[in-house]
């Protein structure tokens, strides 16, 4: 599969990812995540990780931007960039993964490694997502 987005707006979504990253609430992991995703119109939404005390209740980077999007009534990510420790490709977890095919399952999907970029399709990363047309319609 092939991405839908150039190099030079992939590096602007790490960019902005990383800004996000920098205001992380990760008092017990430590783990700071930043995501950025990018619609067709051009808007760019952040999301950091959010972290609590009742570990379950804590909220990924990428599901705290795309409801963050909802609110602003963006509903097709075209690119979502993830970025965790400097460098080192953070993919989405498997609940981000579902949560975000939800939204489009063909946007692509952006991580740092070193200096390179690595493009993925979500589809890649969650090749059975589970949808509205999984359930039985009476």
């Amino acid at each position: 599969m092939t991405n839908n987005i150039d190099d030079k707006t992939a590096l602007g979504l790490i960019e902005s990812a990383r800004a996000a990253r920098e205001k992380a609430y990760a008092p017990y992991s430590h783990f700071k995540v930043g995501a950025a995703l990018l619609f067709a119109d051009g808007t760019v939404v952040q999301g950091c990780n959010v972290e609590n005390a009742s570990y379950g209740i804590s909220l990924c980077a990428e599901r705290n931007a795309m409801t963050t999007a909802v609110t602003m009534g963006e509903l097709a990510p075209t690119a979502a960039a993830i970025v965790g420790e400097r460098g080192e490709p953070c993919p989405p977890c498997g609940a981000c993964r579902q949560f975000l095919a939800e939204f489009n399952r063909d946007m692509d999907i952006i991580l740092e490694n070193g200096g390179n970029i690595l493009f993925y399709k979500l589809a890649e990363l969650l090749p059975f997502d589970f949808s509205g047309d999984s359930m039985v319609k009476k």
